[in-house]
């Protein structure tokens, strides 16, 4: 069974994903993605954008400002709505999300104050509280009311107050979407679980644009696109539930959500989010569209795709993790190994490449170097010469690495190298000249 703690152990191992600030003793819930998982986390929002941008005509992307206005935040009812329950321990004065007996499905991580104080055990509590999850700062050298200013909790609201001038630049006709990737900030009251709840994430949305005659119909289109993601970002789908949220539980600006749940080892929780939004947030920042044809001026509905980066990471760790037992390659040893494979898809994988000399005599090296230089170009490469080779496949295999090429003394001579194919185990021998070749019909 893949547990929470495996995964946390091969992120800090393999350099994926580590806690944030840890020389000076760390920060509540502060990860840092590493070389390897940068690479995993653009490869993420790069597979995104390809499909919901590059591929689609009524598509546009935005990259906009995190601070905005305070005054989008007042309009769009987060100053007022963006709200979480709190109580704080009388104890020890720390502030948990309580699981609240009215909602049976009991989503938010929290707890029970009848269980008592997860930091100190006390049992004495203040009454329930709504708290403001977004981060106030101020704007300018100045502290004073008129200057406080909010990180922002969403990308959705840059989307709505630039839609007159994106319609306007770019001639799109309803309907029609705006795709924006980027930083988010909640002042989370119960952060946890690893990345999967954070203060500081990323963001991947679409602000759907549609007549409200046609929401529904774009509604389910945009439930199926969401399906189509899941299957080609390498999450597995037999842990996917799709959860319609009921009156009550939905945010402030929803008349219809369906939660796309992911069924992690710490439990079912959501994943990414499917709202109908109406025209909630055009309305309240006075924003209209003119049909270019009809000249009929209205408010359009929209529909909103959400995703967010660092649990899409999570999720497709979780689905690719797998423990083979007994080892994948021939040894000696009286024990066999346990190995571990991160069967990524090769979109998503942080390593395409691996070049790996037989040996470390100077012709493999320059050899295997050469091949390196020419295919860098095209791909995420590594280049690894320590331990043996057996050694050296099984560090490529716990990252995720589709293919590794070994230089052996018979490729100075026939001018071939060994293919390894992560998943099938089967080896090819394959002209130096034709590997760009190869690998075109292999990972593009």
């Amino acid at each position: 069974m893949v547990t929470l703690e495996k995964i946390v152990n091969l992120c800090k191992r393999r350099g994926i994903i580590f806690p944030g600030s840890e020389i000076y003793g760390g920060l509540a819930n502060s990860y840092d993605f590493g070389p390897l998982g940068a690479e995993i986390k653009n490869n993420v929002k790069r597979l995104w954008w390809k499909m919901f941008v590059q591929e689609r005509p009524d598509i546009v992307g935005l990259d906009a400002d995190l601070i905005m206005s305070s005054k989008v935040w007042e309009s769009s009812g987060h100053v007022q709505n963006f709200n979480d329950p709190m109580v704080e321990c009388k104890k020890c004065h720390t502030r948990f999300r309580p699981i609240m007996q009215f909602n049976p499905r009991a989503k938010a991580s929290g707890f029970k104050s009848d269980e008592g104080c997860p930091n100190c055990a006390g049992k004495n509590f203040t009454e329930v509280k709504q708290f403001n999850t977004m981060f106030r700062t101020n704007l300018g050298p100045v502290e004073a009311p008129e200057h406080t200013v909010y990180l922002r909790p969403e990308t959705a609201q840059a989307m709505f107050v630039d839609f007159s001038t994106i319609v306007d630049t770019s001639r799109k006709k309803i309907p029609f979407g705006v795709a924006q990737m980027g930083k988010a900030f909640r002042n989370e009251i119960t952060p946890g679980n690893f990345i999967f709840r954070k203060r500081e994430f990323e963001l991947m949305e679409i602000e759907y644009f549609v007549q409200e005659k046609d929401w529904e119909k774009y509604f389910e289109m945009w439930l199926e696109e969401m399906k189509r993601w899941i299957k080609a970002v390498g999450i597995d789908e037999k842990l996917v539930e799709y959860v319609d949220v009921p009156d009550g539980e939905r945010a402030h600006y929803s008349k219809r959500t369906t939660d796309i749940e992911f069924k992690y080892p710490f439990g079912q929780k959501e994943l990414y989010g499917l709202a109908y939004r109406t025209d909630y947030d055009l309305k309240a920042h006075g924003i209209e569209y003119r049909d270019p044809v009809s000249g009929e001026k209205f408010t359009p509905h929209v529909i909103e795709p959400a995703l967010g980066v660092e649990r899409t990471v999570l999720a497709v760790l979780l689905s690719c993790y797998e423990e083979v037992k007994g080892g994948r390659t021939k040894t000696t040893d009286s024990v066999k190994e346990e190995e571990i494979v991160l069967r990524l898809p090769k979109e998503i994988a942080p390593i395409k490449i691996a070049i790996l000399p037989l040996s470390r005599k100077e012709n493999l090296i320059n050899a295997a170097d050469d091949i390196r230089k020419t295919l860098s170009k095209y791909w995420m490469v590594d280049y690894d010469e320590t331990a043996s080779i057996g050694k050296r496949y099984r560090r490529q295999d716990e990252i995720g690495t589709p293919f590794c090429v070994t230089v052996d003394f018979d490729s100075l001579e026939d001018k071939k190298v060994t293919v390894r194919d992560r998943d099938t185990m089967e080896q090819e021998r394959i002209e130096i000249e034709e590997l760009k070749t190869y690998f075109a019909a292999k990972l593009n």
